[in-house]
């Protein structure tokens, strides 16, 4: 909400100035509520750990952290927003009384990354962890014995597989595991699972905060990836390796199967396996689909992260954060997914125009001869023009029923299949 009221602000109309800092003072009161969620002094933060906890919260107002690592330890990653570098030229107001509420709150803005410097890329940025907590954070998230899974990110570390957390409560015992498929019990949903498998939107949430934090910290700042393998990275190339093995649910293997189809017979069949499916979520281990199959309103986002990582440069990164993946992935899109009548026109006008043309002046020729011997030369301009106009359509004509009869003959091929 933040970043599209200064969106407003800048482009369109300063009255949202106000409501922008408005949010910015949300913000703050959040991360300040964050930071202590219990009279005594209970924080999602967990230094000694290095990672977010969910807090459970008592009557009396004591409080204890759930020690299981789950997203609650890596979502907050994704309250991270890239600002305009000239924020404080064209927002004053905004950027005067955000430094005057950071002065007051000093100890919350020690625990955030804030908009008062630019960064690396010449861009502002606003982000609920610092640099500090963010390395501490990755250090979980790109760990394969943790969150890092050969198809991205898991909903619940692979820590949790041999020591599930256990909570003991009223005298009875709760406990969380890795579950990295379907769900082992209906209580949380059937197989609605959150204890372990691969979730797309979350994927993108997170890679969205990985690009932007780039944005503001740059080049130097960098990680390894994954954990233990000695190999350094910058935030873009993370986030890039990410995108990738979230490709690989799609891709097929070196057996020639997708991962997302796991063991179904038929999706491995040649008739049926490019016909991919979009499911709800995968398995953190295997990349097999699971839950429900048609969900293309979040899985479908495995085509921007392809489209926008395959083109995107680091340099305009630097300036726009993830805005600038947008841009490339729309580009992409744009000539990827043309509607069917301007394929069919593009390539009327590559197969046909020469044979068209050729017509076209031959008969031209003609009525040219005719006009000026008939002394009929002021009708010329518009014989000409019918001319093309036929020819043109004739072409036209004769490719529309070529690609319609292609067209049945691939329906009728698929009627054979089934």
């Amino acid at each position: 909400m933040l970043q599209i009221a200064v969106e407003l602000a800048v482009e369109d109309d300063p009255h949202y100035e106000a409501m922008a800092l408005k949010y910015f003072e949300h913000f703050l009161w959040i991360a300040s509520a964050m930071d202590n969620l219990s009279y005594t002094g209970v924080k999602l933060w967990d230094h000694d750990d290095g990672i977010y906890y969910d807090v459970l919260r008592f009557p009396d107002g004591n409080g204890v952290r759930l020690k299981v690592r789950s997203l609650v330890g890596l979502l907050p990653l994704a309250a991270t927003t890239v600002l305009p570098a000239d924020l404080r030229e064209r927002l004053p107001r905004f950027f005067e009384e955000a430094q005057w509420f950071l002065e007051q709150h000093p100890y919350t803005a020690a625990t955030l990354t804030v908009p008062l410097e630019v960064g690396a890329g010449g861009s502002r940025i606003l982000s609920l962890v610092n640099p500090d907590k963010l390395r501490r954070i990755l250090g979980y998230m790109l760990d394969e014995k943790e969150f890092l899974s050969p198809y991205g990110i898991r909903s619940l570390s692979h820590h949790h597989a041999e020591h599930p957390y256990v909570f003991d409560a009223g005298g009875q015992e709760y406990r969380v595991g890795y579950v990295p498929g379907d769900s082992d019990s209906g209580m949380f949903g059937g197989n609605s699972n959150w204890r372990g498998p691969i979730w797309m939107p979350m994927q993108l949430m997170l890679i969205r905060a990985l690009v932007n934090q780039y944005a503001h910290l740059g080049n130097n700042y960098q990680v390894e990836c994954p954990v233990g393998s000695g190999r350094q990275m910058n935030l873009l190339e993370v986030s890039q390796e990410l995108a990738r093995r979230l490709s690989r649910l799609f891709i097929r293997n070196h057996e020639g199967r997708r991962p997302t189809h796991g063991n179904h017979s038929r999706w491995n069949d040649e008739h049926w396996r490019d016909h991919v499916l979009f499911y709800e979520y995968f398995h953190a281990d295997t990349g097999a689909g699971v839950g429900a199959s048609h969900q293309t309103g979040w899985t479908g986002v495995i085509a921007f992260l392809i489209q926008g990582f395959t083109a995107v440069e680091a340099e305009k990164v630097l300036e726009k954060g993830m805005t600038a993946v947008t841009e490339v992935s729309a580009e992409v899109a744009k000539e990827t997914d043309k509607p069917e009548a301007a394929e069919v026109a593009e390539e009327v006008h590559e197969q046909v125009a020469e044979k068209v043309v050729a017509q076209v002046l031959e008969t031209v020729q003609q009525q040219v001869t005719e006009a000026v011997q008939g002394g009929q030369a002021e009708k010329l301009q518009e014989k000409v023009e019918q001319i093309v106009m036929e020819k043109v359509a004739e072409a036209v004509q004769k490719k529309a029923e070529e690609v319609q009869q292609h067209t049945e003959q691939g329906a009728e091929e698929k009627k054979k299949v089934l």
